[in-house]
């Protein structure tokens, strides 16, 4: 059964999604994985491989069907250039660029205190499987938005992508979940899709 969940992209990404160039997002398996290969079920089956246990034993954090609403910087203005309230807020992106009114600026909000309210994008995930992070493909980096000019780096995209992954790692974490570690991740891909009726 679909459920409707909030997910959280950067501006670029946000660029990416309402330009077509962004399908597709990796996010780290959270719990340990290390305790999931090493565990009973998995001595019991040796022959089955890690990733059907990673996906068996570890809940993603979207599901094949479920709808998101992404979360982006925003900015909420309750009244008009004339100072009147409104009866309903008019919401700004930073996405856009900065189209707030000269004469009401109003602040910026990160992304993670957006409200569902304020939701201007709404994706369907098709498809959510577990690997291997280096295991993105050139194409595949393409489809997470990379090679648009955007990032600076490598001048692949896949190379653009690992650039953009570490930038999105804690400094302290990069030995667990960096480029170079390697870690599991989730592999979610979605499309554009219009805003549930019911919301």
């Amino acid at each position: 059964m679909e459920k409707l969940k909030p997910i959280l992209f950067n501006t670029d990404m946000v660029r990416a999604i309402l330009d077509g160039r962004k399908g597709c997002t990796r996010r780290l398996v959270k719990n340990d994985v290390e305790a999931v290969l090493n565990s009973p079920y998995h001595q019991a089956h040796p022959e089955v491989e890690d990733k059907q246990i990673i996906s068996k034993l570890c809940n993603p954090p979207y599901k094949t069907g479920d709808i998101l609403y992404v979360r982006e910087t925003w900015c909420a203005l309750p009244v008009n250039e004339a100072g009147h309230m409104r009866g309903h807020c008019v919401y700004y992106y930073r996405a856009d660029g900065d189209l707030r009114p000269e004469g009401w600026r109003g602040k910026w909000h990160p992304s993670i205190h957006m409200p569902r309210e304020a939701a201007r994008i709404w994706l369907k995930v098709t498809d959510v499987r577990v690997e291997r992070l280096q295991k993105i493909t050139e194409v595949q980096a393409q489809a997470e938005g990379c090679n648009s000019g955007l990032l600076t780096g490598a001048c692949t995209a896949r190379g653009q992508f690992e650039d953009l992954w570490n930038t999105t790692i804690k400094k302290s974490d990069l030995d667990r979940y960096g480029w170079n570690a390697n870690p599991w991740v989730w592999v979610i891909e979605f499309e554009r899709c219009e805003k549930p009726q019911e919301v």
